[in-house]
């Protein structure tokens, strides 16, 4: 996401002024002693300003004309894709007061081994038709008011719900599926990681960016190294009973990696102990990689500038609202201005998988806040100054009802219970005891269906069209749902009440607990951007 550097468009060399205009440099007034010979043809001088005018424009056009040239070539690196390829049914985050709209981003590392380079640097040539992995998965979420931002990492085996995808360049429909969230980019690109997280999280998100292993390594060189550190010498090799390994290793102590050994550090687990901590050494890496780059004033190194503008579209592949060099340049710059100390990069909570000792589980109410966190626009640190407490973010007031509402025994309501998660089964009876409530409070036409168990992390009551925004409202707010809980749904007919798995006992809906900055669960495994002294302890089998 860096800029090219050559403005090219819309400059103007300023005017050149020609002998005789102002003053000289002698203090007279230029024009020869105060009188000016209209009638004298212009000498020596005046011709050679004319020439070094001349050729002077000549020259900026034609680096303005290169500069354009070169602008192209490098949007003509950048490959594009479908932002969403899932079945999604995040909304959009609505405007604060000020008009200002939290930015999320997804940042994917894939495994892919398509090309020759990836396979060289990842081995597995056997695997070079198989589907890519995603192996590294953060959400990068930049507060409404740009002063504040968070990065949140999924462990790769971590086990979700993976919607139904259509990978957008081979037509291909993947059913849903419920597996490690890794295998959600080969089941649809990263359009269907992004639908899977939304999904999981209730987060929109705005954008993806995906990077392969030539990409980290093309990368890591173009700023010229990484300084990560390790309390103990590591080796990540196979061992008798453990195959693989990144290959990396180095002293114990800080050093900075580049090309390869970046890449090692990178897809090392083993010697860190387990995917959670693996996760953490990719965000030191990803917090010491920012601190270079903000430290390296590369707007006054014209060969420099190139070279990572010439990296970062090469090694991006990026989602196609956001495919030209301007637009990554504007991102990068917004992302910029957030102080070092505003960063937070963390984990999402997780638990043990019981069915597969090599998987987890998001952990169900520490995940939720950090993911309430996100939704409401709640800054991960309390370094602000200020008690966030997300009204920065807060959903404009719903509209007043109007004359037009029906009236509440003529409205179709659809109850389901989605009380299932990926820690917890579903409450039997749930839609029966919430369409009850409804038809008490005079919403006779509520019924419940009983097809299915689903699975919603938060309660969400959807309507097919604006023409039904109101009813849902009033549906909403008979139950205790927050307005912000209602959303335009191409998925349903009619207004349906999802009860999920925050609302698993009573009739009138759980009051939610405000998050307040830095309210983040102890199991996040934060780490603040002006940290500087982190290292990663190896696990004993790895040392040497």
């Amino acid at each position: 996401m860096t800029h090219s550097g050559v403005r090219g468009e819309g400059t103007r060399p300023e005017a050149v002024r020609s002998a005789g205009d102002g003053p000289g440099t002698d203090g007279t007034d230029g024009g020869g002693g105060g009188r000016r010979d209209h009638g004298r043809r212009p000498g020596r001088r005046h011709r050679v300003l004319r020439w070094s005018a001349m050729t002077l424009s000549v020259l900026i056009l034609g680096t303005a004309g290169a500069g354009y040239l070169y602008y192209r070539h490098l949007n003509g690196n950048i490959e594009k894709g479908e932002r969403s390829s899932g079945d999604s049914k995040a909304r959009r985050t609505e405007p604060n007061a000020a008009g200002q709209t939290p930015l999320n981003i997804l940042l994917i590392g894939s495994d892919s081994r398509a090309s020759d380079a990836n396979v060289a640097l990842g081995g597995g040539k056997d695997h070079r038709d198989s589907a890519p992995l995603g192996d590294v998965q953060m959400l990068i979420h930049l507060a409404a008011d740009r002063e504040s931002a968070a990065v949140v990492s999924i462990p790769r085996d971590t086990r979700v719900d993976i919607p139904e995808c259509t990978d957008p360049e081979t037509g291909r429909t993947y059913p849903a599926v419920d597996t490690i969230i890794n295998e959600s980019l080969g089941r649809g690109g990263p359009g269907c990681t992004l639908a899977t997280w939304e999904n999981l999280t209730g987060v929109y998100i705005d954008h993806w960016m995906t990077i392969d292993f030539a990409g980290v390594v093309r990368m890591a060189d173009a700023i010229g190294g990484v300084e990560v550190c390790v309390n103990q010498n590591v080796w990540d090799r196979p061992l008798p009973r453990v195959p693989g390994g990144s290959g990396l290793k180095m002293r114990a102590g800080s050093r900075k990696v580049k090309g390869e050994q970046a890449l090692q550090w990178l897809r090392t687990r083993h010697a860190w102990g387990s995917d959670v901590l693996r996760t953490r050494a990719q965000r030191m890496y990803m917090n010491s990689a920012m601190r270079t780059l903000r430290g390296q004033n590369v707007f006054t190194d014209t060969g420099r500038l190139m070279g990572l503008a010439e990296a970062a579209t090469k090694s991006l592949a990026v989602s196609e609202e956001i495919g030209t060099v301007k637009k990554l340049f504007d991102l990068g710059m917004q992302l910029k201005t957030v102080p070092s100390n505003r960063i937070t990069m963390t984990t999402m909570p997780t638990v043990p998988d019981p069915e597969n000792a090599n998987h987890l589980l998001p952990d169900g109410d520490d995940a939720e806040r950090m993911w309430a966190m996100l939704r409401d626009d709640v800054s991960f640190d309390d370094n602000g100054g200020k008690d966030d407490g997300g009204a920065k973010a807060s959903a404009k007031p719903s509209a007043e009802p109007t004359a037009k509402a029906s009236d509440a025994a003529a409205i179709d309501v659809l109850v389901r219970n989605a009380t299932r998660s990926a820690t917890l089964g579903p409450v039997d009876g749930r839609a029966h005891a919430v369409a009850g409530a409804l038809v008490e409070q005079g919403f006779d036409r509520a019924t419940a269906d009983t097809s299915a168990a689903l699975s919603e992390q938060r309660t969400v009551v959807r309507y097919p069209g604006d023409e039904s925004a109101e009813d849902a409202r009033r549906v909403a707010e008979a139950l205790g749902i927050p307005a912000s809980a209602t959303r335009k749904s191409t998925d349903v007919s009619g207004i349906t009440v999802d009860v999920g798995a925050d609302w698993r006992t009573g009739t009138s809906y759980p009051r939610q607990r405000k998050p307040e900055a830095g309210d983040l669960p102890d199991s996040s495994d934060a780490l603040n951007g002006s940290e500087t002294g982190a290292c990663m302890d190896v696990y004993k089998p790895y040392r040497w």
